[in-house]
């Protein structure tokens, strides 16, 4: 498998603080990269300096071998947070537009299928919803045709229906062989669209692998959520709950046997929910704290 992206022990300071402490990590051709962590973790700082927006204090980053350069630019592709776009242009206007600012361009009947642009293609830029927009700033990071594309909270305010529609989208480039590197604070997305993770927080990578990997590395059991009401303190005590608010959480290996006990305890089922540990349940365990915070 290729290595296109290698980032070897990188270090950014600002005065007395390292935002970036030391960090190392590789990223394979045609993966989906997810580089997660609460604000302040060293993310974006780390993800600018692959960019070529901020350099390095310390370190380095490879692109195919090469040291990275202000040429970059021309290869690589970002759909940033927030991105002004010019009012009173169309869609197609806008195209065009970005288009001028490459040496290379793809076809614009290619992105206008890849991101499903066709229905407000004539569109003013200021009528368009959150999901038309975020598919516009996806077509103008591939209008480059670059190998590697960053993707900085593309799905940030969009609602459930819209998330799912631009996932597909990036599983679409995904399988034309792109390299996408992913900040999101949505850990459904990570799971979803992430090859491999790597999990900072102060600076430091504190994690990485797969998603399955690091789920089954750090948990093997089921948790079980009761609504609090159904077990008196000595039953949440003799099944080693944890009261959380209006709930109460038992985690177990052994699902069935769990519940069995339940039931030969009196204890009513209703409102029960059983789940796997997920990458929200990984992160909290790490940093002790939510992602959103």
């Amino acid at each position: 498998m290729q290595e296109v992206i290698k980032v070897e022990n990188l270090v950014k300071q600002y005065g007395d603080l390292n935002a970036v402490d030391d960090v190392s990590f590789s990223i394979m051709k045609g993966h989906c990269f997810g580089l997660l962590g609460p604000n302040g973790a060293g993310k974006t700082t780390t993800i600018e300096i692959m960019e070529g927006i901020i350099s390095a204090t310390q370190g380095c980053v490879f692109y195919n071998g090469k040291e990275v350069d202000p040429s970059i630019s021309q290869q690589i592709g970002i759909q940033f947070q927030n991105t002004a776009l010019q009012d009173f242009l169309t869609v197609k206007e806008t195209l065009d537009l970005f288009a001028a600012f490459y040496d290379k361009t793809v076809s614009q009947e290619k992105l206008i299928e890849l991101c499903d642009l066709s229905e407000f293609l004539n569109k003013n830029n200021r009528l368009l919803s959150g999901g038309q927009r975020q598919r516009l700033l996806l077509a103008l990071a591939l209008i480059n045709d670059p190998e590697i594309i960053f993707l900085d909270e593309p799905t940030t305010g969009l609602d459930p229906q819209a998330r799912r529609n631009f996932w597909q989208l990036i599983k679409n480039i995904k399988a034309e062989d792109k390299t996408i590197i992913l900040t999101t604070h949505y850990m459904d997305e990570a799971e979803q669209l992430c090859d491999e993770v790597v999990i900072m927080d102060h600076g430091k990578i504190i994690e990485s692998g797969t998603p399955d990997a690091l789920l089954n590395k750090h948990f093997e059991s089921i948790f079980i959520y009761l609504p609090s009401m159904h077990l008196t303190p000595e039953l949440v005590e003799k099944f080693q709950g944890e009261v959380q608010g209006d709930r109460v959480e038992i985690t177990t290996q052994h699902v069935e046997k769990t519940l069995t006990q339940l039931i030969e305890n009196k204890v009513l089922l209703e409102g029960l929910h059983v789940k796997s540990a997920n990458l929200d349940d990984l992160f909290l365990k790490l940093t002790g704290y939510s992602l959103r915070d």
